[in-house]
C-alpha cells in the first residue's frame, strides 16, 4: 500500500491543491487523499471523525462501516479518477489490497445557472466562472476531468497580498512558457497586484502594446480547451475571469463553443469573423480612400450617386467620418457605463437620432452613416471585449494612411498591422503562433 501511496504522490502532488494529510479517529490510522478546490477539508474530517465515532458505538469494525459509506476500489487508475472527481480516498495502514472511497462535504460549487455577462454562448454550458479563485478552479477541475491537470498557488504583493494559481496540462503545456511564466510570478512576489496592468508588470509584459497579450475569459469550456492546447491558465483571488497566457492572433476568431454546431457551420462562422474583421478594419478607410483621394476607382453612376450624397456636407471626408467616429465610441462606452436595464436602450435611440439629425443638418453624408453602421456591428463579431478594443483602435491607422495615400494606404495598413502582429512576443510564444490552434484546424 506504500508503494501505491508513493505513487499517487509523485502522480499528483504537482497540484499545489493535492493533499495528503495523517489522521487518527478512535485509535484508527489512516491517510486521506483528496483536493483542495473541490473538497471541504475541516467539514469532511468531521463527517469522517462521526463514522468512526458511530462504528466504535455500534461495536462494528471501522473499516467494515466506512466501506458500508462509501466503496472499495484498488485499480490506481480509478484512484486517481476518484480524487480528480473530489472524492475522498482512505488509506489504512493494514489494509494492503484496497482503499476507501468516500462522499466528501465539498466545496459549494453549485449556483443558479448564469450565462457569462462579457460574452453570449449558443448551444453550450451556461455557467461561467465565479468570483472566488478556489471555485473557479474547482470549476476548471469539473470541466477537465483529468490527471494531467496541475495548480500550483503563488503569493504576490508587498503590503497588499494576492493570491495567484497558474493551472495547466503537464501533458501538452508549453514546458518553456510555464518555465518562464513560473519563474516571473516566483520573482514579481513584491509587486502590488491590484489590477491586470499590475499582473502583465509581474511577467514582464509591455502595457503598451495595443493587443491584448493576456486572453480573459469566463467560460470554463473555453479555458479548459486551451489547456488542452497547451496555454497556461492564470487565476487570481477577486477576478472572476481565467486569464490564459499567452493570447494569440486566433483568440480573435475561435472559440470551443463553435464545434457545438455542424463542421460547416462552424466553418462559415469563422469564415464571417474574419470577414468582420476585415470590413472593421478597412471600411472607414475605404470610404475616405474612395471619396477623397481615389473616386476614378468607381463606376461614373456610383461616384456621382455619392457625390450627390454629400451635396452640402461642408468638411472633407476625413474630418466626416473622424467626428463620426468619435461620437460612435463615445456611445459604445457611455452603454458599458449605463445599467444594462437602459443602456441599449439609450444608445440605440441616441445614435438613431443623433444619426438622422447629422444628415438631416448636412454634416455627414447618408453613405457615411450606412459605413459607420457596417463597420460597428462588423466590429461586434469580434470574441472576446479587448480583442474588440484593438480592432477599434487599428482601423484609425488604415484610416490616416487613407486619406494621404487612398487605396494605396489602405494595403500599406493592412501591410503594417500584419507587421506588428507578427512582432509580438509573449512569454517566448509568437503572437501568430500555429501551434495553439492546430487542434482547431484539425477538426474545424
Amino acid at each position: 500500500m506504500s508503494s501505491l501511496l508513493g505513487s499517487l504522490k509523485d502522480k499528483l502532488s504537482d497540484s499545489d491543491d493535492f493533499f495528503v494529510i495523517e489522521e487518527e479517529f478512535n485509535q484508527t490510522k489512516f491517510e486521506i487523499i483528496g483536493v483542495r478546490s473541490l473538497v471541504d477539508l475541516a467539514k469532511s474530517l468531521e463527517l469522517i471523525e462521526k463514522h468512526v465515532t458511530t462504528a466504535t458505538l455500534m461495536h462494528k469494525g471501522v473499516l467494515d462501516y466506512l466501506i458500508s459509506n462509501g466503496k472499495k476500489i484498488s485499480k490506481e487508475h480509478e484512484i486517481i479518477t476518484a480524487v480528480l472527481e473530489g472524492e475522498l480516498i482512505l488509506v489504512f495502514e493494514d489494509c494492503e489490497n484496497f482503499v476507501v472511497s468516500l462522499e466528501p462535504i465539498r466545496v459549494s460549487l453549485s449556483r443558479p445557472v448564469e450565462q457569462p455577462t462579457n460574452g453570449s454562448v449558443l448551444q453550450g454550458p451556461l455557467n461561467s466562472f465565479n468570483e472566488e479563485r478556489l471555485v473557479n478552479i474547482g470549476i476548471l477541475r469539473k470541466r477537465l476531468v483529468s490527471d494531467q491537470l496541475r495548480v500550483k498557488d503563488f503569493l504576490i504583493g508587498k503590503r497588499q497580498k494576492k493570491n495567484v494559481s497558474i493551472s495547466y496540462d503537464a501533458k501538452s503545456v508549453n514546458k518553456k512558457l510555464l518555465q518562464k511564466t513560473i519563474e516571473l510570478l516566483e520573482n514579481g512576489s513584491e509587486i502590488e497586484l491590484q489590477s491586470i496592468q499590475d499582473l502583465m508588470k509581474v511577467l514582464k509584459l509591455s502595457p503598451w502594446s495595443a493587443v491584448g497579450r493576456i486572453h480573459a475569459t469566463e467560460i470554463p469550456q473555453q479555458a479548459a480547451s486551451c489547456l488542452v492546447k497547451g496555454k497556461v491558465v492564470v487565476f487570481i483571488d477577486g477576478f472572476p475571469f481565467a486569464y490564459i497566457l499567452p493570447s494569440t492572433f486566433w483568440d480573435i476568431f475561435i472559440l470551443e463553443n463553435d464545434k457545438n454546431f455542424p463542421m460547416p457551420i462552424t466553418v462559415s462562422i469563422r469564415v464571417l469573423r474574419l470577414i468582420g474583421v476585415m470590413i472593421a478594419l478597412i471600411a472607414p478607410g475605404l470610404y475616405v480612400a474612395l471619396v477623397a483621394v481615389n473616386p476614378e476607382v468607381l463606376r461614373i453612376e456610383l461616384a456621382l450617386s455619392i457625390a450627390q450624397s454629400r451635396n452640402g456636407v461642408p468638411y472633407p471626408a476625413l474630418v466626416e467620418i473622424i467626428l463620426m467616429l468619435v461620437i460612435l465610441e463615445l456611445i459604445v462606452e457611455a452603454s458599458i457605463r449605463l445599467p444594462q436595464s437602459i443602456g441599449p436602450t439609450i444608445t440605440m435611440v441616441g445614435g438613431i437620432i443623433l444619426g438622422q439629425a447629422a444628415v438631416e443638418a448636412k454634416l455627414v453624408s447618408n453613405l457615411l452613416i450606412i459605413v459607420l453602421a457596417a463597420t460597428t456591428i462588423a466590429n461586434a463579431t469580434v470574441i472576446g471585449y479587448q480583442n474588440l478594443i484593438t480592432i477599434r483602435m487599428l482601423k484609425y491607422t488604415i484610416l490616416i494612411l487613407a486619406s494621404i495615400f487612398g487605396v494605396l494606404g489602405i494595403m500599406a495598413g493592412v501591410f503594417l498591422i500584419c507587421g506588428y502582429f507578427a512582432s509580438i512576443n509573449t512569454l517566448g510564444v509568437p503572437y501568430l503562433n500555429m501551434d495553439f490552434s492546430k487542434g482547431d484546424i484539425n477538426s474545424g
